[in-house]
């Protein structure tokens, strides 16, 4: 017979999601089995004791298990937790190293003896199996106890990966845990003789300066921070297992919470998420990946393994994870065929996330003590997470399975090993760097990779299968010391809160890993252009018209063409308005592609590419502006009528589910790289960017300058043309991002009311109960919004509250609350107090709700209206004290009925980016970026990097899209610049050229290259203008504050 495939179906209905009611799936068990009956059921054993197991425990004491030789491994997995006295022992498992010396895990349905060739020379461990994404989601202090242990071991065996500064502020964290408060000599005691790091005595000074800030800290709440660090960093859980592509490429796999992950070296670039993901399965050697159709894509992956064992290995652990924390309950059972059946049987047989987490709830654990290793605190006491503030909530009540109950039949003898980690073989080789993307040519990215930050945030960033190769966008933040809140309400918990944290949970930014190879040909032959191309200034600002012209016409296709594909496919718009969408947007549209020819041609003959007879007449752009502006006067009725179109599509949107799930499902494929209703205010906004460019022209041309003439009147045409439209540009500007935040919010209706005007949107810290906890922010002209964001699968915010701005008072309160950068709201409901992550971003905050609080006064009744109409289901507590209710985690995230209407959502708008950058936005900066829109050709370069790569660049919205060209239809990747400082290189940066331009977000740093002075300077004006708020340069900070708060 053939080879055997394994095959397993990723379910894809809305019960293949934590926290929706429907599960489905299959299991070995026998209808009516649970794991304790199929283990009493399975074949009588004979009582001798012929089997010593040796298991080294996470805290490398090694135990001895005397077994009978017929045990499965549920048995023996039962004994250990049961010996360990382990509540949540569904995250752990027992590894062991086979013949061929790679690790695999116990299986509980199997016997032991199967399994383990040599039980008598093998020495199995304890380990963490699933690695949730926030260690708020473990209820238990001893189970986050024993994964700091696991983060442990995982440094001593070079499997965690990061930065000397991440290395060092994780051992200072264990060494608190374990030693206690900082003593200089008792440190390097104990890091003499306990080895956490390979390389440890290199950064020796950077853990003792890290432990001195730990004064006070408890051995729990060192754990928690150790988990906290770990697991915004790329290695977080990661275990590799060596591959290659179809071309034989060399890649690592590996697999999470959210799906399969393709690495090259230590750098993810490919992520295959769970929700994309149909079918994995197996056949010999071959790991295959059947995705969704989604384009021209191939919908099937392949990678090829070392061995069918190995790739068998790798799809069983992926079975496990997807069903552990996708699936609401247990697999059903699976009938038995009646002859054969061709396939692995194998299925997870273990509690779900979810079934685990409401266990651990429902059955209000008694206080337990353990034992901590090394630690001056020897005893703790087990209290489900009342300390310890939880970063994510329990998932909504479901079933409990119960767990296998322990044999009587064995005993425990303990070993204790050294405190040190015993020397590991090293589990993996690390290949020699090359990029991977399963679909399409690999590309090579920079041989040594950067470190990952301690702080990063951001870098599980999903990317949708069928795109070119993306990698996560890291984001770093410098730790701050806990800050104890002194609260005159007699509070004793501390509450700790780092207020450059980046966010929790996952990020959905994404930025660009793209081939540098060929990059120094690509180099040579870009010299040579720029030789032949002309050097007059003019020439430059003719050819960013044409840049910005094809990108705008690429922006109405999205509208033109791809949408009305998918409205017309679904049969959703009525007829109405689809006349009145299109009878307004063709006409504009027909008339930018024939303007497009025109300067294209124009700029050809100015380059001297064709051959012209009279010198002159084509090194000019003013006449080919001029005719075109007085044509485009013609379409001003079109472009009025875009307010009726914006408002009649939002309305329709509203009313007819069907229009409502196209328009949706529309905004997550890729050519949408934007909101939708954004692109229907282009026109509008491109009539802007032609009165500024023509203004350059203009100030460029002398008096008596052939072309000075026709760019004038150009720039007459079209300034009278935006003097007509620059208040329906302000009003649909307000309109469009009122239904942005509408479809991006739960909890509110009727967002877009008549009067209602945005204000600012951003991250800011509220005082809980539980401390200091990220919300998002939302000020409008008539009240003040926060949220959360959830751990649901969709990427919308829960509103928590809502204060109207009549009656409110703001008030700075760093003195009283003891936090930087705090300050309290008043209103008539309630009181809340609020810390931002900067004195820069308190003063925006700060000023823009005084400001509200003044417009609010001329319009309390219109403004009362509003929110009695908007805000659903919302209390009207009033408090004079302050807010410091303990909102209920279940309210967080229990709006089913919202998330059941929309289970996907775009997550590349402004306001994740506030989230995930802790910073904030307001209306005037979204102004100020319409103005600073630019593309063109780019030479791209990693810091670490050897050669440029061009690349089509889109700037908007506060992000970079890269293309590879100005024809492609959708963007490579994206690269938010929110917190991002643009500069020319230091010296130290090593760059050697011209015309460079630098990027960088704390140690992330992009170079970019442009073939101009001019268009050098432009590029670093306009990426200035756009992401440097202009009340920035309005608060004058002290000198101190500044230099504090840079980050």
């Amino acid at each position: 017979m053939g080879e055997i495939e394994g095959t397993y179906r990723v379910l894809q209905t809305p019960g293949s999601r934590l926290g929706v009611q429907k599960t489905t799936g299959v299991s070995t068990l026998e209808p009516g089995q649970n794991l304790s009956t199929a283990m009493a059921s399975s074949p009588a054993k004979t009582h001798e004791r012929d089997l010593l197991i040796k298991i080294k425990m996470l805290d490398n004491t090694v135990e001895v298990l005397d077994i009978e030789s017929k045990y499965y491994g549920q048995t023996l997995l039962t004994e250990v937790y049961k010996h360990l006295n382990l509540i949540e022992s569904d995250y752990f498992g027992i590894e062991f190293q086979n013949i061929q010396s790679y690790w695999i895990w116990l299986e509980p349905m199997k016997p032991v003896i199967k399994q383990v060739r040599r039980p008598k020379t093998t020495m199995l461990r304890l380990a963490v199996k699933f690695f949730p994404p926030d260690p708020g989601q473990l209820q238990e202090e001893y189970t986050r106890y024993l994964f700091a242990l696991q983060i442990k071991r995982d440094l001593a065996e070079e499997r965690l990966t990061c930065s000397d500064n991440t290395a060092a502020l994780l051992v200072s964290h264990l060494l608190q845990s374990e030693i206690g408060d900082f003593d200089e000599s008792e440190d390097r005691e104990h890091l003499k003789t306990n080895q956490y790091l390979p390389n440890q005595g290199r950064i020796e000074g950077k853990i003792l300066e890290f432990h001195r800030k730990h004064v006070g800290q408890t051995p729990a709440e060192s754990d928690f921070q150790v988990l906290e660090i770990a697991r915004k960093l790329e290695m977080y859980g990661i275990r590799f297992h060596l591959a290659s592509d179809r071309e034989g490429t060399k890649i690592n796999l590996a697999v999470s919470h959210m799906g399969v992950l393709v690495f090259q070296g230590n750098t993810k670039i490919n992520t295959f998420n769970w929700s994309k993901v149909r079918k994995l399965s197996f056949k010999r050697k071959r790991f295959l990946i059947k995705l969704h159709p989604e384009g021209l894509y191939q919908d099937t992956l392949e990678f090829l393994l070392g061995s069918r064992d190995e790739c068998k290995n790798f799809w069983k652990i992926c079975v496990e994870y997807h069903t552990f924390f996708r699936l609401f309950d247990q697999p059903k059972p699976k009938a038995k065929a009646v002859f054969f059946t061709r396939g692995s049987s194998f299925r997870y047989s273990g509690r779900t996330q979810k079934q685990l987490v409401d266990y651990i709830k429902d059955s209000g654990m008694k206080k337990t003590p353990y034992e901590r290793r090394h630690s001056k605190a020897r005893t703790s006491t087990r209290t489900p997470n009342t300390d310890v503030p939880k970063q994510s909530v329990p998932f909504p009540e479901g079933l409990r399975a119960p767990g296998s109950p322990a044999s009587a039949a064995t005993s425990f003898h303990s070993v204790h090993s050294s405190a040190a980690p015993a020397p590991v073989r090293p589990i993996f080789a690390e290949t020699s760097p090359s990029s991977v993307d399963p679909r399409t040519t690999y590309t090579r990215v920079p041989e040594k990779p950067t470190a990952v930050p301690a702080e990063e945030a951001g870098r599980k960033a999903t990317q949708q299968p069928g795109s070119p190769v993306l990698q996560g966008l890291p984001e770093e933040h410098a730790p701050l010391a806990a800050l104890v809140l002194k609260s005159p309400l007699g509070l004793t918990p501390a509450f700790q809160v780092n207020l450059n944290a980046a966010g929790q949970g996952s990020s959905p930014l994404l930025s660009p890993v793209l081939s540098d190879a060929g990059g120094a040909r690509m180099e040579e032959d870009e010299e040579m252009k720029r030789k032949r191309y002309p050097t007059d200034k003019a020439y430059f600002i003719a050819k960013e018209i044409l840049a910005t012209e094809r990108t705008y016409l690429k922006d109405l296709e999205v509208i033109t063409v791809w949408f009305r594909s998918a409205v017309i496919k679904e049969n959703a718009m009525p007829e109405g308005l689809m006349t009145l969408l299109f009878s307004n947007i063709d006409p504009i549209y027909e008339f930018h592609r024939g303007f497009l020819k025109e300067i294209e041609q124009r700029l050809s003959l100015w380059e001297g590419k064709t051959n012209a007879h009279v010198k002159g007449d084509y090194q000019r752009i003013g006449d080919v502006m001029l005719r075109n502006m007085r044509t485009l006067k013609e379409f001003t009725n079109y472009l009025q009528k875009h307010d009726e179109v914006l408002t009649e599509l939002e309305k329709a949107t509203k009313r007819l589910k069907k229009l409502e799930m196209v328009y949706k499902e529309f905004e997550l494929q890729k050519v949408c790289y934007l909101p939708l209703n954004t692109f229907l205010l282009k026109p509008i906004q491109r009539l802007m960017h032609y009165k500024l460019v023509l203004g350059r022209l203009c100030k460029h041309y002398t008096a008596e300058h052939r072309d000075f003439a026709d760019c004038r009147n150009a720039l007459r045409e079209v300034t009278e043309m935006t003097a007509q439209l620059q208040h329906s540009l302000i009003r649909l500007e307000n309109f469009q991002k009122l239904s942005e935040l509408q479809h991006d919010l739960i909890g509110i209706d009727n967002l877009t009311a008549p009067g209602r005007e945005f204000i600012r949107e951003g991250c800011l810290y509220k005082l809980t109960k539980k401390g200091l906890q990220q919300r998002m922010f939302f000020l409008f002209s008539d009240m003040l919004l926060y949220t959360s964001k959830g751990v649901t699968g969709t990427n919308q915010f829960k509103i928590h509250g809502h204060l109207p701005l009549h009656g409110m008072l703001v008030e700075e309160s760093e003195n009283e609350w003891a936090v930087p950068h705090c300050f309290t709201i008043y209103s008539a409901q309630k009181t809340i107090v609020v810390a931002a992550s900067t004195r820069l971003e308190m003063g925006k905050w700060m000023e823009d709700l005084n400001v509200a609080i003044e417009m609010a006064k001329k319009s309390t009744e219109k403004s009362d209206m509003l929110l009695e109409n908007s805000v659903c289901n919302r209390s009207n507590r009033s408090s004079d004290e302050v807010s410091l209710e303990q909102e209920s985690e279940d309210d967080i995230h229990s709006s089913r009925s919202s998330l059941d209407r929309q289970s996907h959502h775009r997550a590349n708008t402004t306001m994740h980016v506030c989230w995930y950058r802790n910073t904030s936005v307001s209306m005037t900066d979204h102004s100020v970026a319409v103005e600073n829109q630019l593309s063109g050709y780019l030479l791209r370069k990693f810091k670490n990097s050897n050669g440029w790569q061009k690349l089509w660049v889109v700037f908007t919205n506060f992000c970079l899209f890269f293309y590879k060209t100005h024809q492609d239809d959708f963007p490579l990747a994206s690269l938010p610049l929110l917190g991002y400082v643009v500069s020319s290189p230091a010296e130290a940066d090593g760059i050697q050229k011209d015309y460079v331009f630098k990027l960088q977000f704390k140690s992330h740093v992009y170079f970019f290259r442009a073939e101009s002075k001019y268009t050098f300077e432009r590029w670093m004006e306009v990426i200035k203008r756009a992401t440097s708020s202009p009340a920035r340069s309005s608060l004058q900070l002290p000198k101190d504050d500044k230099d504090s708060h840079s980050d």
